[in-house]
């Protein structure tokens, strides 16, 4: 098994997957704690600096291309400084941005975190800003897209859709992506923040654990029994041929239609730095395996192995093929 670990992840150079995305400036603002502040009982911060990362389905974007595949974004920015510095950073990767669009009057989607913490020590977020934004339902930039995915001839060995709940992704432009991968015959995934049950026919989803209760309107929690039930209606609802339910500190649990489930315990330790942005590692190296030929259950392993890496860093953060590698090895 190993060894064919090692085989997939080779076959990841050079994979091209077409990525149907809401697209997030993920921003990080540092700062060391001086004192509480007379005017409330909060602390002050002295600024550190900070630090705008690829986000959301521009984080899965990232991540496919550090584990050595080659990345198409399909999703909207606004006309500001987030949406310029997203192009900016994707450029800086040399990702193709001609299917980025820019639309006036869009606010690109930002997610701030607030880090704090003494000198030399290292900092711990203690609030989140999130920027409210929702793209417009008759929006041009939409259309343009529907049209471009439609009218798009390259080569392409997967289609990952990432929904945040921006507004980007209706289901006429999901089921769009769908029909546009079963017409190439390539894998094409969905992970979907909010809409998980609005979707149908996809080769695979990976949603957590909460999203499959939210959308099922049941309870898992440590419960074997409930979770496999509810692993068996996703697989029904959606007609999928797989179901990768992440678990957080529990691992991982798989579903295929005539198979038992798979449980993967958790890669690496329960003691995690930082779990923003792992479901968007897992969804970008579970189909990049997908299109490198893995089967399911193998790109479930390296989905996992990939997750516990990304985990151990420090904000938003990507796994290299490199890092995937050793993982495996060891």
């Amino acid at each position: 098994m190993k060894e064919r670990l090692l085989s997939v992840i080779d076959g990841f150079r050079g994979r091209r997957l077409l990525v149907l995305a809401d697209l997030v400036a993920d921003e990080f603002v540092a700062g060391r704690i001086q004192r509480v502040s007379r005017e409330a009982p909060v602390l002050i911060l002295q600024y550190d600096g900070a630090d705008v990362r690829l986000g959301g389905g521009a984080n899965a974007v990232h991540n496919i291309r550090t584990l050595g595949g080659a990345p198409l974004p399909f999703g909207i920015v606004g006309d500001d400084g987030h949406g310029r510095k997203l192009r900016e950073l994707m450029q800086s990767l040399k990702i193709q941005t001609g299917s980025v669009l820019t639309e006036r009057g869009y606010v690109t989607p930002v997610k701030t975190r607030i880090l704090a913490g003494a000198a030399h020590s290292t900092k711990q977020q203690v609030v989140r800003i999130d920027k409210a934004t929702h793209l417009a339902k008759r929006s041009g930039s939409r259309a343009l897209l529907l049209q471009k995915l439609r009218a798009f001839r390259g080569r392409v060995d997967g289609v990952l859709v990432s929904d945040y709940g921006f507004g980007l992704l209706t289901p006429g432009l999901v089921q769009a992506a769908i029909a546009f991968a079963r017409r190439r015959k390539v894998p094409v995934t969905v992970d979907s923040r909010f809409g998980l049950l609005a979707f149908r026919g996809m080769t695979a989803v990976t949603p957590n654990e909460p999203e499959v209760e939210e959308a099922l309107g049941v309870t898992i929690g440590h419960d074997r029994r409930a979770l496999e039930a509810a692993g068996k209606t996703l697989l029904r609802k959606l007609q999928v041929q797989a179901a990768l339910i992440t678990r957080g500190s529990h691992g991982m649990a798989l579903f295929e239609p005539g198979r038992p489930p798979l449980h993967i315990p958790i890669h690496g330790t329960d003691q995690v730095a930082d779990v923003t942005g792992a479901g968007d590692t897992v969804i970008a190296t579970f189909t990049l395996a997908l299109a490198a030929g893995a089967t399911p259950a193998e790109a479930s392993l390296l989905s996992n192995y990939a997750g516990g890496i990304v985990v151990m860093k420090n904000g938003t953060a990507t796994a290299s093929a490199d890092e995937l590698r050793a993982a495996v090895r060891g």
